[in-house]
C-alpha cells in the first residue's frame, strides 16, 4: 500500500430521526466505502460512528492518492492510418494530436481483426484530498431518506440542516463545501456538560477527544452496549428485570450521547390496567423501559435513560415520574370508558370509518372478512361459527379510545374487550391474533380460528389493493401488501393449513367479494337512473363508503371512481 493516514468525515447536524439512525450510519459508510474502492484508493476498512447530532465515517490507512495506472489508447487500424507510400493521413495525425505525441511515438497493436494503432501511457493518480469531497456528497445524496429538507437560504437538502463538517486526512484537514458548510477540525460536544466546539487534532483521535472533551460517545456500538449494561443494572437494584428492552435499546442509544440510568416509579394502582398497555404507555410515549419480577409480573418500576449526569438525580427522577403520571392516568380512563359499549355494539361504528378509497368502510371490509373466513374454515373442515363472529368484532377495537390513542395495541385490546363483553374465548383469541404476523419473524397466530382470520384478513386486502391499481412499486409499499403475501404463506405453511387450502381458490373467492360488490352498486343505480344523473346512498357503504353517481346507466361509484358529494337520497 502507498503511503496512507486515517481519514474522517464527521457531519454535523440538528437532532436526526432516532429510529432511522442506526439505517443512516451504515448507509453513509457503506456508499462511502463503495465510493472509495471505484475511486481506487486503497484502505484498511472502515467504521460507522453516529449519536443524535452527528454522522461519522473513519477509514484506516486510507492512500494519499491514486496509485498510477497504465492507460492504452486505441486508434485507427493502420491501413486507415497511413496511405500507400507510409505517409500518415489525417486519421494517424489527429490521433497523434489527440495523445499530444508524434506520429513516430504511436504503437502498434496486432488483433485478430488487423494491426491497429496505439498509445501507451502512464496516467497519475489524483490525491485522496481532490476525490474524497466529491464521493461523500454523493454518498449523502444516496442516503435512505424519504424527505429532505432544507434551511436558510442555502440549495442544499439533507434529513436535518447541516452545522458544521469535519474533515480530516490523518492531521491535515482538507478544505472543501460540503451541504452548504465550510469543512475543518472543529466539532460539537455535548449541549450541557461541554463548553461547545471541540478541536479534533487528527483523525485517529477523534472517539477519545470526544468522549474525553466534549462528553460525547460517539461511537453508536458502545453507547448502545452502554445503554443495555446500565438499564439491566438499575432493574436489578430495583429487584426486578428490564422487559422488552431489546425493542428500545437502539431507539434510545439513538437519543442519548452521554447514556446516564434512571429509575423511577409510578403509582401500583395502574397494574391493575393491562399488561400491554401499561408497556405500550412506558415504552411508546417514554421510552421507558418496563421492569417485571422473576415470575414475569410488571411491578410499579420503570428504568428512563438521561442524557448528562444530574447534579441532582432526584429532579430527574421526580420529573420523569411527573410525566408518565397522566400518561397511566389516560390509558386507564380509555380503559374504563371503553368497556362501557360492547364490541358488538360497535359494529355499526365501522360504517363511518373508510377502509380505503375505493374499498368502502371498514364495516365492508368485515363483511368480506367474515364471508371468506367462513369459507376458509369450510375447506379445512373447522367449524365456522366462531372464526365468523371474530371476524365481525376484529375491526371494532380501531373505533375504541385506547386503541386511538395507542394504535400498536389494535387486536390485542380487541381481545380484552371481547372477553370482558362474554365472548366465547375463542373469538377472543382469534381477535387478538389476527394481525399476526405483523413483520418478519413475528409470531404466528396460535389458534386455528386465529390462524384463518390472519389469512382472510390478509386476502381481503391483497385483493382489494390490488384491484383499485395500488400495487408495490419499487421498494414502496405504502399498503404492506409484500408483508401481507409473506404471511399469508408463513401461516399456511408454518401452521399446517396449506395441506387443506387451495391458495389459488382462496384469492379467487376474495376477489369475487370485490365483483359481487361492484354488481350490486351497478343493479341499484339501474334501478334509480334518470334521463340526467342520480346521486345516492349505496346501502352497502351507508354512513362511510361515500355516496356514488350514476349518469344514463354508468356508475360512477366510491368503490371503482372518485367519491361524490353527499346527498341524503335519490334526486327526483
Amino acid at each position: 500500500m502507498s503511503e496512507a493516514k486515517d481519514f474522517l468525515v464527521e457531519i454535523g447536524t440538528e437532532e436526526l430521526p432516532p429510529k432511522a439512525l442506526r439505517a443512516l450510519m451504515n448507509s453513509f459508510r457503506d456508499l462511502l466505502i463503495a465510493g472509495v474502492d471505484d475511486a481506487r484508493l486503497e484502505h484498511a476498512g472502515a467504521r460507522a460512528y453516529a449519536s443524535p447530532r452527528r454522522l461519522a465515517v473513519l477509514i484506516s490507512d486510507l492512500a494519499l492518492k491514486q496509485p498510477d495506472r497504465n492507460v492504452t489508447q486505441k486508434g485507427p487500424p493502420t491501413r486507415v492510418a497511413f496511405d500507400g507510400d507510409g505517409n500518415a493521413t489525417p486519421a494517424a495525425l489527429a490521433f497523434a494530436k489527440k495523445c499530444g505525441v508524434a506520429v513516430d511515438d504511436l504503437g502498434r497493436d496486432q488483433t485478430d481483426k488487423g494491426e491497429w494503432l496505439i498509445y501507451n501511457a502512464t496516467e497519475s493518480g489524483k490525491s485522496a484530498d481532490e476525490i474524497v469531497p466529491g464521493l461523500i456528497e454523493s454518498a449523502l445524496g444516496a442516503l435512505p431518506i424519504p424527505r429532505r429538507m432544507r434551511w436558510g437560504a442555502g440549495e442544499a437538502e439533507f434529513v436535518r440542516p447541516v452545522h458544521w463538517i469535519v474533515l480530516l486526512h490523518g492531521e491535515n484537514v482538507i478544505d472543501a463545501t460540503i451541504m452548504g458548510r465550510s469543512s475543518g477540525n472543529v466539532s460539537m460536544g455535548h449541549r450541557f456538560h461541554s463548553a461547545g466546539a471541540v478541536t479534533i487534532q487528527s483523525a485517529k483521535d477523534y472517539l477519545r477527544t470526544l468522549e474525553t472533551v466534549g462528553f460525547v460517545i460517539a461511537d453508536f456500538e458502545r453507547r448502545r452496549e452502554m445503554v443495555r449494561k446500565g438499564v439491566d443494572a438499575a432493574a436489578a437494584a430495583a429487584g426486578g428485570q428490564v422487559v422488552e428492552g431489546e425493542s428500545l435499546y437502539d431507539e434510545v442509544a439513538a437519543l442519548v450521547e452521554w447514556p446516564v440510568p434512571v429509575t423511577g416509579t409510578f403509582d401500583n394502582a395502574f397494574l391493575a390496567l393491562p399488561r400491554e398497555v401499561v408497556v405500550s404507555t412506558l415504552t411508546g410515549h417514554q421510552r421507558y423501559f418496563p421492569v417485571a419480577n422473576e415470575k414475569g409480573d410488571l411491578l410499579p418500576r420503570f428504568v428512563t435513560v438521561a442524557n448528562l449526569e444530574s447534579r441532582d438525580p432526584e429532579q430527574v427522577r421526580d420529573g420523569n415520574e411527573r410525566v408518565i403520571r397522566p400518561r397511566l392516568a389516560d390509558a386507564a380512563f380509555f380503559w374504563d370508558s371503553d368497556r362501557k359499549e360492547s364490541l358488538a355494539n360497535r359494529v355499526e361504528g365501522l360504517s363511518s370509518v373508510v377502509y380505503q378509497k375505493g374499498l368502502g368502510s371498514l364495516r365492508d371490509k368485515s363483511q368480506r372478512v367474515a364471508e371468506l373466513a367462513s369459507w376458509l374454515a369450510t375447506e379445512v373442515d373447522h367449524d365456522a361459527g366462531h372464526v365468523a363472529r371474530a371476524a365481525l368484532l376484529a375491526k371494532c377495537d380501531l373505533v375504541t379510545g385506547m386503541v386511538g390513542e395507542f394504535p400498536e395495541l389494535q387486536g390485542t385490546m380487541g381481545r380484552y374487550y371481547a372477553l370482558e363483553d362474554g365472548e366465547p374465548s375463542q373469538v377472543a383469541e382469534a381477535i387478538g391474533e389476527h394481525y399476526r404476523p405483523r413483520f418478519a419473524g413475528d409470531g404466528l397466530p396460535r389458534s386455528e380460528d386465529g390462524q384463518i382470520l390472519a389469512v382472510a384478513d390478509k386476502l381481503d386486502t391483497l385483493a382489494g389493493v390490488f384491484s383499485i391499481g395500488k400495487k408495490p412499486s419499487g421498494n414502496r409499499d405504502p399498503f404492506g401488501l409484500r408483508r401481507a403475501a409473506l404471511g399469508v404463506v408463513r401461516v399456511l405453511i408454518e401452521a399446517g393449513l396449506d395441506a387443506d387450502t387451495d391458495l389459488v381458490a382462496a384469492i379467487a373467492a376474495a376477489r369475487e367479494a370485490f365483483k359481487k360488490m361492484s354488481a350490486e352498486a351497478v343493479k341499484i343505480a339501474k334501478a334509480h337512473k334518470s334521463d340526467k344523473y342520480t346521486v345516492m346512498n349505496c346501502p352497502m357503504v351507508k354512513g362511510g363508503g361515500g355516496d356514488w353517481l350514476s349518469a344514463n346507466g354508468k356508475v360512477n361509484n366510491p368503490y371503482f371512481g372518485p367519491k361524490m358529494p353527499h346527498c341524503g337520497g335519490p334526486k327526483k
